[in-house]
């Protein structure tokens, strides 16, 4: 699963699944990287943060600054979220970044699946880490 996500600012920023090829297309200048394990290296920068599958990140403090980077980046920068199936963790962060520009946290993970994936944010913790995310 690949897809770019539009922020009602008109930031872009790509999800996707580590689990499936690069997509065509330019690649990112910056990634945030959503996985239990380091992720392999890439050529462009990155940052990864310890988020196990169908869970919560390990550190929410360094979970709100990567996101605040990846949004503010992503106005002038390729910017990419990815997780190993590009749904739940992938959904999450979008829909946490859909709150940093300005949607409403009560309608920050309907925004994403309508806009990015249908089944994106996976859990109701995922759900209600999204409903408490504050900038």
């Amino acid at each position: 699963m690949a897809g770019v996500l539009q922020l009602p600012s008109g930031r872009l920023v790509r999800g996707r699944a580590l689990s499936r090829p690069l997509p065509a297309g330019p690649a990112p200048a910056f990634a945030l990287y959503l996985l239990g394990h380091e992720p392999p290296p890439v050529a462009w920068e990155t940052r990864w943060l310890r988020w196990p599958d169908f869970w919560l990140p390990s550190d929410r403090t360094a979970t709100a600054d990567a996101l605040r980077e990846a949004w503010g980046r992503a106005e002038a920068e390729r910017v990419e979220v990815a997780c190993a199936g590009g749904r739940g963790r992938t959904g999450t962060a979008l829909a946490c970044l859909a709150v940093l520009d300005g949607v409403p946290h009560h309608e920050a993970v309907a925004y994403v699946r309508e806009h990015y994936a249908p089944r994106a944010v996976e859990t109701p913790w995922q759900r209600r880490f999204v409903s408490r995310f504050r900038p």
